[in-house]
């Protein structure tokens, strides 16, 4: 399990961070008091606007049956239980109406396949969080390699990214009496061996980096306090993030130092009899673990080497004993095409699965080696949709993988990656009926002439007649991938209600690998906001929709990507919702974990780099002149990850300007927005309503 962490390192450190408000105003920005996230003046503006807006939308005949129609859908029984395989048995953490916080539970492989397994309970979270008078919301189980016996469990306090952590023992099903325990922070700890972690600490400045991460590794043994721990590693007040974990190859256990100088580069540091040594690789290749001896590293960048040049996006292959000896012999394993993309790798015993977008569809292919070399099969898995590897076990080759569209729910399949057999043994509830719904994917002309492929999902009855209400999804950034994927919320509130729902893979997403990533980092930004504007004039052209019928939507990142859109192209949209966004793109650097995210966006600080972030920062550029749609922002007070200062302030200059604006702020929820699945029906209700109100027939016609 842990060697996995590796690969998932580059989005856990999106989940640090620290808050640094501003608690004065100044002629540039009278509205710096949004900032103080839990001052009484904030919080009462906040709410203010909450009880505008839900007075609003709730008022829409749609909002209580689709509110209602989502709290059955969320919280049913009859979801697939997704499995995480330890030690050779079924992890599980669920959530339903009588779990709302969570039930974490376990169960042998061989009951799982049937119909209704017979769970063990291992920690119930409401019962927790009454106990302790806490507001718990599960923050994930690291558990001690190879015997799974103690874990780590993280408890957050109303979904914030900082959490407490626990050493839980899972045959008393107790947390450990003067066990290793951390009080809140966006600390990383990670088992090493029975009696000693890996913790890097993030209380104190000198702790942390500029972008409030951890930047100091120390080994902290059982039985000691942590001020005794001992510090192994540091890096620099200007990285990102310092922290460490050991993985393992079957019974060969490798302590790795990870250091961050920047969002998308990373130095691997082998962490062995107190010394520790540099894995030579570029310093933007990421390491995916080693089997039986063979490193795995993929390629972000070319690598010219030895009168050779490896290529962007490859995935390699080298004994790890030559890397260490400074003579890596290293193989390409899979070399993409232009519409192709390495989207994970997973290992189990003997072999090395490998996630493959082509053109945005999945793929899984397997790799073996033997005495001859590296052998490479594509897998017997189904064509045309997402597929993701769920787990997989490194005492056997049995895997989990999941399988979805637009159409098709998730099934989830057991499988043997060296026998190549599947079997499908879970079905997500067909929750719409899509009887006479299609789905077809185009291609827009971007300003640049880049082509950017979306799909279409089209309601049952479609004709291309320019009246057709389209919501129009995107991301756009850090190298993530949108795929298609099974939502019975928009099935059951939008396709079923005669809406088109689209899905654009812009730049800056990972769907054609790093290059589709890079080509709108920094100085490039403006490419993405480029490329959905592309696709919304393409829905236009094809007359799928017109401008009083379209509306875009994205958070986070898509958060400022559909603000610097509405911004710019007020005229192509009737609706916009933007949440947890980033808009003040000034400050962002400033505010929780925003300094890690320049080697995306840019430094603020930097002329040269302010002048192009400048020319689309929404906050920046929203005008009392220009006539935008009726937007809906949303956040949530506990989001320690981008600030709701964002939301905040964007919506109170929209107002100061004489904007019409919608808002709402969860005053718990962490940076999803919401703290359980209650939380997420009310949330995803308010937007279709927002939604039908702005692009129904009805909506259009009043202009």
């Amino acid at each position: 399990m842990n060697r996995r962490l590796i690969a998932a390192l580059s989005g856990a450190i999106l989940s640090a961070g620290s808050a640094m408000a501003n608690d004065a105003a100044s002629p540039e920005d009278p509205f710096l008091w949004l900032e103080e996230v839990e001052s009484e003046q904030a919080l009462d503006w906040a709410r203010a606007q909450n009880e505008r807006s839900e007075g609003r939308l709730q008022s829409h005949p749609l909002f209580e049956p689709l509110h209602q129609r989502y709290l059955e859908i969320l919280n049913s029984e009859d979801r697939i239980a997704y499995p995480q395989l330890m030690g050779g048995e079924i992890y599980n953490f669920w959530r339903d109406a009588d779990h709302v916080r969570g039930l974490w539970r376990t169960t042998s492989t061989e009951d799982y396949r049937n119909e209704s397994p017979s769970w063990t309970a291992l920690l119930d979270l409401d019962a927790l969080a009454e106990a302790e008078g806490e507001n718990w919301v599960w923050a994930g189980a690291a558990c001690r390699y190879p015997d799974y016996d103690r874990c780590l469990i993280g408890l957050s306090r109303g979904g914030a990214d900082a959490n407490v952590r626990r050493e839980f023992d899972l045959e008393t099903r107790q947390f450990v009496d003067g066990g290793f325990e951390l009080p809140e922070s966006k600390s990383f700890i990670s088992w090493r061996d029975r009696d000693s972690v890996f913790y890097a600490p993030a209380f104190t400045p000198e702790q942390m980096t500029s972008s409030q991460y951890p930047r100091q590794v120390y080994i902290w043994q059982r039985g000691t306090d942590r001020s005794e721990a001992e510090l192994v590693f540091e890096g620099e007040r200007s990285d990102v993030l310092v922290t460490a974990l050991r993985f393992w190859d079957k019974d060969t256990p490798y302590d790795m130092i990870l250091r961050l100088p920047s969002f998308f580069t990373r130095e691997y540091h082998l962490y062995r009899d107190g010394e520790t040594q540099r894995i030579a690789i570029p310093d933007d290749a990421e390491l995916s673990g080693v089997l039986n001896g063979q490193l795995l590293v993929q390629l972000k960048s070319d690598w010219a080497r030895e009168g050779t040049v490896l290529r962007q996006g490859a995935l390699l292959a080298a004994p790890m004993e030559s890397v260490l000896a400074g003579e890596p012999e290293f193989e390409v394993l899979f070399q993409p095409n232009a519409r192709q993309a390495v989207a994970g790798v997973s290992t189990t015993e003997n072999t090395v699965l490998v996630s493959i977008l082509d053109n945005v569809n999945g793929q899984l292919v397997r790799f073996t080696r033997d005495e001859s070399g590296w052998h490479q099969q594509r897998l017997d898995v189904p064509a045309m949709g997402t597929l993701s590897v769920v787990s997989a076990d490194d005492r056997s080759d049995r895997f989990y993988f999941d399988h979805e569209g637009f159409l098709s729910p998730s099934t989830l399949f057991e499988a043997d990656a060296m026998a190549d057999t599947r079997q499908a043994i879970r079905n997500e509830p067909s929750w719409f009926d899509a009887e006479g719904m299609q789905v077809a994917q185009y291609e827009a002309t971007s300003a640049d002439g880049e082509k950017i492929p979306y799909f279409v999902v089209m309601p049952a009855g479609f004709e291309a007649n320019g009246a057709n209400p389209t919501l129009l999804g995107a991301y756009g950034g850090f190298e993530v991938p949108r795929t298609p994927f099974y939502s019975g919320l928009i099935g059951n509130g939008w396709l079923r209600q005669g809406g088109v729902y689209v899905l654009a893979n812009i730049r800056g997403g990972g769907e054609f690998g790093p290059r589709w990533h890079q080509a709108a980092l920094k100085e490039n930004r403006q490419r993405a906001y480029d490329d959905l504007i592309a696709v919304a004039e393409d829905l236009i052209e094809r007359d799928i929709t017109s401008p009083e019928h379209l509306g875009i939507q994205g958070g986070s990142n898509g958060g400022l990507l559909v603000g610097a859109v509405m911004v710019q192209r007020p005229d192509l949209f009737n609706a916009v919702v933007c949440q947890v966004p980033l808009l003040d793109m000034k400050r962002y650097h400033l505010l929780l974990a925003g300094a890690s995210w320049m080697a995306e966006y840019g430094n603020p600080e930097d002329p040269e780099e302010w002048a192009y972030i400048s020319q689309y920062s929404p906050y920046q550029n929203v005008s009392a002149e220009a006539d935008y749609p009726v937007a809906f922002f949303t956040t949530s007070t506990r989001d320690d990850r981008v600030h709701p200062g964002h939301a905040r302030k964007m919506v109170a200059r929209m107002l100061d300007q004489g904007h019409e604006v919608l808002y709402y702020e969860n005053i718990e929820g962490g940076h999803g927005g919401a703290a359980n699945l209650n939380q997420a029906a009310y949330l995803n209700a308010l937007i279709h309503a927002y939604l039908h109100e702005r692009l129904g027939a009805e909506a259009a016609a009043e202009g």
